[in-house]
């Protein structure tokens, strides 16, 4: 746990020392719209999916926490399956940095079949997807332990739910196409 919290303290003041964040302070309010750096490479994940045939729809982008909550509220208090683990505020849509996919067919149906290969080259169109997601930055919730959220890609920027609740904010400037 010690080696953990040493992590994250080096991360913090790497990020803090590279500008790679803001601080808002506490009463910061979340961001209503997707971030410019994840718009940008989104924008870029559904041109590089295009060209080899997988047509990927964007399913949600930034959350509202009322939304969020409603959606944590399926499969417990509301009829559904539980198809998520957090509540409002407690997800990177929340801020911002979240988008969820889903693949549409040849006849303009969503897919929501992991296995289902489109473009027929053999593999698996929701990992060709995240494999490319996953060049331009982001996270796969598929990738995860205890919970596969597999339409799931996230930018943390290094900034953890705590982090962006007290008012922390990645920067708009990408620092990797410097």
């Amino acid at each position: 746990m010690i080696i953990i919290a040493f992590f994250g303290a080096v991360v913090f003041l790497y990020n803090k020392v590279n500008n790679h964040y803001v601080d808002l302070g506490e009463d910061a309010s979340p961001p209503m719209k997707l971030h410019p750096i994840v718009e940008k490479k989104k924008d870029k994940l559904l041109e590089k999916t295009a060209s080899i045939g997988i047509d990927v729809v964007i399913t949600e982008k930034w959350r509202s926490n009322e939304r969020q909550n409603k959606l944590y509220a399926q499969g417990r208090t509301e009829n559904g399956n539980i198809v998520t683990h957090a509540e409002g505020g407690e997800s990177y849509h929340n801020y911002g940095l979240a988008i969820d996919y889903a693949i549409r067919n040849e006849n303009d149906t969503i897919i929501w079949n992991i296995s289902y290969d489109g473009n027929n080259n053999g593999e698996k169109d929701w990992f060709e997807v995240a494999e490319i997601a996953k060049d331009l930055g982001f996270e796969w919730g598929g990738d995860w332990r205890n919970f596969k959220d597999y339409p799931h890609l996230q930018m943390d920027f290094g900034l953890s739910i705590s982090q962006l609740q007290s008012g922390l904010r990645p920067t708009n400037e990408d620092k990797k196409e410097e």
